[in-house]
């Protein structure tokens, strides 16, 4: 069953990566030379799988911390955090510093938004799943406010530019970003599998958890960190895309069950796949022009989010 759900998550993969090639040379046709277009092709198809992968895998490691199947990074305002971060970065020219500036400042900002996060949820010296959800829609909403005023003192030049990063956009503008990109989400992807027993226990609860032999204060953080950090390399490089790391994990672990040896990875290759498929569909809906990515996700997420959340209504918001 293992291998036969990772063999159809490869098989999907491999076709998303096809249909993304072709789709690109529909749009784009074949009057330059054919080896630049097709690592132009490759880029923005490898730009969304890593993507994909980072927001499904940060989806994952917050649900099992939360102990909610419809929790995400937006909900404790990580997303909102880096995307204030990538957004001073890019509009003061520190990002054109170096190939690193952009994900490492883009991280700064949401590890300190989701320390902020933490640190206001902490009382007695606990924190409660309740103050967490509240802390970061609070803090999530101010991060929000803040990017609106940074765009709105932006210059005329790069208010498009900004605007089109904020709803998404896979376009790669510089191969050394993508790759420095990728590395970083390796790591985290990496961190995230390797916690993978203590995200089960961590699923029962702190206290269950730590009767078990999982040292809590060490575990949680360290989580929350990997999922930070995979977040903000993901809003560095493609801006604010939103329902993947809500959507993914709920079908997969549908499909796979609760294992997070099993659910991490799955999750990562689900979300690469649905945001490639996603962008292919971006490309040639409205073909010349090119729709957000970001504006898919919401389109196809919003739905299912409000499926999922009727159907839970008896069980509650938080179970």
């Amino acid at each position: 069953m293992k291998r036969t759900i990772l063999f159809w998550l490869a098989a999907l993969l491999a076709a998303a990566l096809a249909l993304g090639l072709c789709l690109l040379a529909g749009a784009s046709g074949w009057g330059l030379p054919a080896r630049g277009i097709l690592r132009l092709r490759l880029d923005r198809v490898l730009a969304g799988f890593v993507v994909g992968a980072s927001l499904a895998a940060a989806g994952t490691v917050f649900q099992a911390l939360l102990r909610n199947p419809l929790a995400d990074p937006y909900v404790l305002g990580v997303s909102s955090g880096a995307g204030l971060g990538a957004a001073v970065a890019f509009l003061t020219g520190v990002a054109s510093v170096s190939v690193a500036a952009l994900p490492l400042i883009a991280f700064a900002f949401a590890a300190a938004t989701l320390f902020l996060v933490y640190r206001l949820a902490m009382v007695g010296g606990r924190t409660s799943i309740y103050g967490l959800i509240l802390s970061g829609v609070i803090v999530s909403s101010v991060c929000s406010s803040l990017l609106m005023f940074t765009i709105w003192v932006s210059p005329a030049s790069a208010l498009h530019g900004v605007l089109g990063w904020m709803l998404g956009n896979l376009e790669v503008y510089s191969r050394s970003l993508l790759l420095a990109v990728c590395a970083i989400a390796t790591v985290g992807l990496a961190g995230i599998w390797a916690m993978a027993p203590e995200l089960n226990a961590l699923t029962l609860g702190e206290d269950v958890a730590h009767y078990v032999g999982i040292r809590t204060r060490v575990a949680v953080p360290m989580g929350l960190a990997l999922a930070t950090l995979t977040t903000a390399a993901g809003v560095s490089l493609a801006g604010l895309i939103g329902f993947v790391g809500l959507v993914v994990p709920h079908v997969v672990r549908a499909i796979t069950g609760p294992d997070h040896r099993r659910l991490v990875p799955a999750s990562a290759l689900a979300g690469g796949v649905f945001l490639a498929v996603c962008d292919a569909l971006a490309r040639t809906v409205l073909a010349p022009r090119e729709v957000p990515v970001g504006v898919v996700t919401a389109l196809i997420g919003g739905p299912f989010f409000l499926t999922i959340l009727r159907r839970r209504r008896r069980g509650g918001w938080l179970e």
